[in-house]
Formats: structure tokens, C-alpha cells, sequence
């Protein structure tokens, strides 16, 4: 008998199923009957049109999220605006707009990058997008997204949960707590976080809130320990590791019959088994020496400036392909943030992301896995149209831009527009429930059925009560 099959069977000797499922039926029976079920799960959608938990048929199964920390400018970079370029420098001339840093207004700031149209489908993108552009045919570009803050905090947790206050599960642990995973032996969602740091708001970006901590998102750190406290301590024998999980298993289940709603507690319970199997999944997962060289010069690991996010994204697409539902991927702090020297952040920003971002599009392509996954690149708002100082752009809540490849969404369009000066979103406009209804019905979800009692009612992502949140059909094919 192996180590893992030492382990799970103590595990039982411990804690049998029956009671396990029945005794804790609030909390811990939960987790555990979810992770019973994923093999059946796994039978079950590979005979069935339909994924486990979903509520009609999808048209994807895993996601990708490239999150880009800070508020990338859509004037910029996505929404070309001939007016910013006849009144630059001079007093916005278009009403009151509203700023974060008001005393450091100034007038009508042009973008310093041209723009050109791409592809089959005369996408228009900034210059600096000199990959992103080659494959436009596959983006659903929306132009007219608004969200509810200009504070950073308050706006990431409204892109990521749905709210602008913090304790609230964010949407990868809502997909996951419905869909599950398909590898039993990885996360069903995996955060890859930048070297440099975590993001503003940190772990809030992928918490589980009020569900069980089994679904808030699994760090993959870069470095030689991508997961902390995976590995053995150097000089522990494996019967001496076997020894001690056995005996942290027993306090653990005996402090969880005593508080049955800790869910932290129950959820590193059931951790410990996946933790087991990934010493072995995950450093296989990680080592990127099986890739060929072309896809690794086409993710751009043979420049210092893509290797380290090229080497994210690759990773990314090696987690959908083993089967793990949401994968999210970092940036440090907030490099989009362009208070100051928006130009100059802006190239070196696009030069850094640019070639990994489109190198994933393409890869999951030529691979035939773009069909049923969503690759999604957004931050949590946009930048204003005038300077802030004399060349930085301030927040803004009322406009900014987003791209969505693969997922059954519509290859090749755009969607919504802005005002003259790409203040103000106007025409076809997509807020941020909506679009989580939007993301949640590519996955086969029902954005007001996925719910769970909270606080006296049925909550979801989207609140669809307050936020009126529906399904924006002309994203899909």
C-alpha cells in the first residue's frame, strides 16, 4: 500500500463516510460529498451535453482571466477618439467630468499612439498592439463597460465578486463551487501570481467570501516552491510525513466535529488529499522543458521582457488542459495606474504583455481548446480623457474597454460605443453584472439560480434584484 493509500485509509478509520456526510451535513458534509462526487462529475459530463451543475448547455468549460491591475487606458489602447486629437491641450469642452484627484485636472490629453484597423474583421487597435492586432478575428472587443467606483478597492471587488465591499465570494469560486473540477489531482482554480507582489487588495481578488474556503483560489507563486508548504522539509522520510498527516488528520477531525461551520477548518481537511496528489501533479505541471522551442518563442520566453508573463500564460493553458476550471493571472500592485507618464507606462506595459497574451489566444486555438475556453483580458476601469498634471490620465468608472476570446463568444466583433471622447459609454452599454451573467451563461450557469442563502436571502454574483444584471446575447455567435 502506497503513502496516499496509507493516508486515505486512516483518513476512514477516523472519520467514515457515512458520518462524515451525515453528522456535518451544514459544512463539512458539504465539502466532502463535492469531493466524492467529482469522479461521477467527470463520468457524467463526458457522456452529457451539459456540465456538472450547470443549468443548460454550454458553450465553454474553463476560463482564463488576464487581469491587468490598475485601469488600462481605453483611449489609448482599445477606443480611438479623432476629437481627443483636434482639442489636445486644450479645455475639455464636453461638460463636467468626474475625477478622483480633482485639484490635478487639466484640459483634453490626445493619445500619443495611432491607431489601425486589423484582420478580416477592420478591428481598430492602438499601435502598441502589435500581436494583439494579428489576432483580432478571434476578440469580442467591448467598448461601452461601466462599473460602479473609481476607488481601485472598491472597483476590483465589484469586477471580481460583483460587490463594491469586501467578504463577498468572487466569481472563479462561484464557477467553481457549481462546476467543480474535472483533475481531482490540481485546484479547480488556480491564481498565478506575479513575482513582484501581490495586487492591490490582495486575496480579497480570490476569495471564496461566505462559501466554503474549498473554492477561494489555489496561489501558484513563480519560483522553486510554487505552492507553499507542498514539498517535505529536507531530511523527513516519507513514513515520518505519513506519520504526521495522520496525526494532524485526527486533531483535525476531531476539532471539526466540534465546530462543523468552520469552513476554513473543513476545507484544509479535504485540502490535505489534494495536497498529497499535487506533490506529485504539480512540479510536472510547472516544468515547461516539454514545450517545443516555437511555442515557447512564440510566448516570448526567449525575451526578458515577455519571458516571466509568457511563462504565466503558458502555464495557464497547461492548467486548462489538464482539466482546471479558473485560472486567474496577475499582475504586481497596479501597473496600469496612469497617474503620471501615461505614455510611457503604456508601451512599456504592452511590450511586457502583449506577445503573451496573444501567444495564449493563438496556442489554445491551434491546440482546439479556444472552442470551450474563455480567455478574458480586463482591468477594473478606464482613464479619463483629459491629463492628470501634464501627462498622466485619472479614473474612470463611466468607460472602459475589455477583450474576450474563445467561449462561444463572437469572433471578430465589436460591441457598444463611447461618447466623442471616450468619456462616457452611450450606445449598447454592459455593466459589470451584466457581464457576469454574460460569462456565467457561456458556462452553462444561470446567473439568478446559482445562489445561496446569505444574511436572510438568496444571494448571487449578480444581484440581479438590485443590479437588473441580464444576459448580453449579441456577445455569443
Amino acid at each position: 500500500m502506497d503513502s496516499l493509500s496509507m493516508w486515505n485509509h486512516e483518513y476512514r478509520n477516523q472519520v467514515s463516510r457515512r458520518m462524515f456526510l451525515g453528522q456535518y451535513a451544514g459544512s463539512l458534509g458539504m465539502l466532502a460529498l463535492a469531493s466524492l462526487l467529482n469522479d461521477e462529475r467527470r463520468v457524467r459530463a463526458a457522456s452529457d451535453e451539459s456540465l456538472p451543475g450547470s443549468h443548460f448547455k454550454p458553450q465553454a468549460k474553463s476560463v482564463i482571466c488576464l487581469f491587468q491591475n490598475g485601469g488600462p487606458s481605453q483611449v489609448d489602447l482599445f477606443d480611438p477618439k479623432e476629437e481627443l486629437t483636434k482639442w489636445h491641450g486644450k479645455p475639455y469642452p464636453a461638460g463636467e467630468l468626474e475625477t478622483h484627484f480633482d485639484k490635478q485636472k487639466g484640459n483634453v490629453l490626445g493619445s500619443p499612439y495611432k491607431f489601425h484597423k486589423h484582420g478580416e474583421c477592420g478591428m481598430e487597435l492602438c499601435e502598441l498592439w502589435k500581436h494583439t492586432s494579428e489576432i483580432v478575428d478571434d476578440l469580442t472587443m467591448i467598448r461601452s463597460m461601466t462599473t460602479g467606483s473609481v476607488d481601485h478597492e472598491a472597483a476590483l471587488r465589484m469586477i471580481h465578486s460583483g460587490r463594491l465591499f469586501a467578504g463577498m465570494p468572487t466569481w472563479g469560486s462561484w464557477v467553481t463551487y457549481a462546476l467543480g473540477s474535472e483533475n481531482r489531482d490540481l485546484p479547480s482554480y488556480v491564481v498565478l501570481t506575479d513575482p513582484g507582489g501581490l495586487p492591490i487588495d490582495g486575496e480579497k481578488c480570490w476569495s471564496s467570501g461566505w462559501l466554503p474556503a474549498v473554492f477561494q483560489g489555489t496561489v501558484f507563486r513563480s519560483g522553486s516552491s510554487p505552492v507553499l508548504n507542498l514539498q517535505s522539509p529536507d531530511g523527513v522520510t516519507s513514513a515520518a510525513r505519513l506519520n504526521q498527516l495522520n496525526f494532524v488528520n485526527r486533531l483535525n477531525a476531531r476539532q471539526a466535529s466540534r465546530y462543523p461551520e468552520n469552513t476554513e477548518l473543513t476545507a484544509r481537511i479535504e485540502n490535505f488529499e489534494t495536497a498529497a496528489r499535487m506533490q506529485t501533479a504539480v512540479p510536472q505541471l510547472l516544468d515547461l522543458s516539454d514545450e517545443t522551442e516555437a511555442t515557447k518563442k512564440m510566448y516570448g520566453l526567449d525575451n526578458p521582457t515577455t519571458q516571466e508573463y509568457g511563462s504565466r500564460c503558458m502555464i495557464a493553458r497547461r492548467l486548462v488542459e489538464q482539466g482546471v476550471r479558473f485560472v486567474q493571472v496577475f499582475l504586481s500592485s497596479q501597473p496600469w495606474d496612469t497617474h503620471s507618464r501615461n505614455a510611457e507606462s503604456l508601451k512599456g506595459l504592452c511590450a511586457r504583455t502583449d506577445q503573451p497574451s496573444a501567444a495564449l489566444v493563438k496556442d489554445l486555438k491551434q491546440r482546439g481548446l479556444l472552442d470551450d475556453t474563455i480567455v478574458i483580458w480586463t482591468g477594473e476601469f478606464g482613464r479619463l480623457p483629459i491629463s492628470q498634471g501634464s501627462d498622466g490620465r485619472d479614473h474612470n468608472r463611466h468607460a472602459f474597454s475589455l477583450w474576450i476570446a474563445g467561449g462561444g463568444f463572437k469572433p471578430g466583433y465589436v460591441h457598444g460605443a463611447t461618447d466623442p471622447f471616450g468619456y462616457k459609454s452611450v450606445e449598447n452599454v454592459v455593466n459589470v453584472p451584466d457581464l457576469h451573467a454574460t460569462l456565467l451563461a457561456a458556462l452553462g450557469l444561470d446567473h439568478i439560480r446559482l445562489s445561496q442563502p446569505y444574511d436572510g436571502r438568496e444571494t448571487s454574483l449578480t444581484d440581479a434584484e438590485v443590479t437588473h444584471a441580464k444576459v448580453v446575447p449579441e456577445l455569443f455567435r
